[in-house]
């Protein structure tokens, strides 16, 4: 997966002199949020562009920004706002469910954060 970051512009490395690519330990982070951008949907070409909007470089990006690339990440944030829409209601039909069972201990003390189930509510 490193090779195919590399080959999309999300990482660059250095290569030894035995061809061996060599990543700084900073590559670490970089990839737990390139995999967790890529779970949640987006194409490598917007995680390029997120990345690319951290910093000074982002700053600069934000303010030549086109009218294109608003629309487009416009149009991803409506995506992400849906699916985290989709998944809060999942977790709490899980959180729900697990609450209301005989094994509710599962969940700790501090996961028992309920909306009032339909049936109780006047």
């Amino acid at each position: 997966m490193l090779r195919y970051y590399e080959e999309q512009g999300l990482l660059a490395s250095e290569r030894r002199p035995n061809g061996y690519r060599d990543y700084p330990e900073a590559v670490v982070t970089d990839v737990e949020q390139i995999r967790g951008l890529i779970s949640s949907g987006l194409t490598t070409r917007v995680i390029r562009l997120l990345l690319g909007m951290e910093g000074v470089e982002g700053e600069e990006l934000a303010r030549t920004c086109s009218r294109n690339l608003a629309e487009s990440l416009a149009e991803e944030l409506a995506v992400l706002e849906a699916k985290i829409g989709c998944l809060t209601r999942s977790r709490d039909t899980v959180r729900e469910f697990l609450a209301r069972s005989r094994h509710a201990e599962v969940l700790g003390d501090a996961h028992v954060v309920l909306a009032p189930h339909a049936a109780d509510r006047p």
